[in-house]
């Protein structure tokens, strides 16, 4: 028996990293996933991957650019018409981590690229699934965010602006929704990706021996080892006195409060 069994959850932005370590925990736990994210051999690769885990919750794969409104209700569409509920969306995806810059090279149409894929898209498809959570009564819902939007760091300025909003918005959601039976808390993950890992990426080494370093537990966290435990536990009805909270998953090298 999973914490998670018989729920229904959308993750955006599963193919990889932290949003693949969640749509793999949240199977484990016995939910049903709609993976979302616009590279469909990732996404099968992840359904491919929980299947040979013995994992009991079905991963759906779902094309979706979260740029693109259509995509966004048809994730809720196919959740809606393949389970008749929504129990869990988790909002991980952002756009443009590869177009950072600092403040003086920072333009406009950067910083609005990075809203409209980080809380612009969560605000979208989080109206869009309401009316299905309000129905029953319940939600679980759960937003990334960074240790940038809460603190300085170096040549992020789009990205810092775009979480910060994402846990300003968290907060808001949390207390309007929370009288429908739903909860919404943010997460701010500190974990390695694929740029992080591969070996063949400048400065990769030295950015883990750095990032090991400087976390106080001297590990460099795993998505799916390290973040998406905590996050699967938001996700459940355990969780229901948690609302409105902003949650480090990072090894105690960042603290929002």
């Amino acid at each position: 028996m999973g914490i998670l069994d018989g729920r229904k959850a959308i993750v955006v932005g599963a193919s990889s990293g932290v949003g693949y370590g969640i749509a793999l925990r949240y199977a484990q736990e016995g939910a049903d996933v709609i993976a979302g994210a616009r590279r469909l051999e990732r996404l099968n690769g992840l359904v491919r991957d929980a299947r040979d885990r013995g994992f009991s919750g079905e991963i759906t794969p779902v094309v979706c650019d979260v740029e693109k409104e259509e995509d966004l209700a048809n994730l809720v569409k196919v959740c809606v018409d393949k389970y008749g509920q929504i129990d869990i969306l988790a909002c991980v995806s952002q756009g443009g981590l590869f177009d950072q810059h600092d403040f003086e090279g920072t333009t406009l149409d950067n910083a609005v690229l990075f809203f409209r894929t980080g809380p612009g898209y969560t605000l979208r498809i989080v109206q869009m699934a309401l009316p299905y959570m309000k129905d029953k009564h319940y939600g679980r819902i759960l937003t990334c965010a960074s240790g940038a939007g809460v603190q300085y760091t170096q040549g992020t300025c789009s990205y810092g602006m775009a979480k910060a909003a994402i846990i300003n918005l968290s907060r808001t959601m949390a207390h309007e929704l929370g009288q429908y039976g739903i909860t919404t808390n943010c997460f701010l993950p500190v974990a390695r990706t694929e740029s992080f890992t591969d070996e063949n990426s400048p400065g990769a080494k030295h950015y883990l021996e750095t990032m090991e370093k400087a976390i106080p537990i001297h590990h460099f966290g795993m998505a799916y080892e390290d973040v998406s435990p905590m996050v699967a536990f938001l996700s459940s009805e355990q969780a229901g006195y948690i609302n409105g909270q902003v949650v480090s998953i990072c090894g105690g090298c960042c603290n929002p409060v």
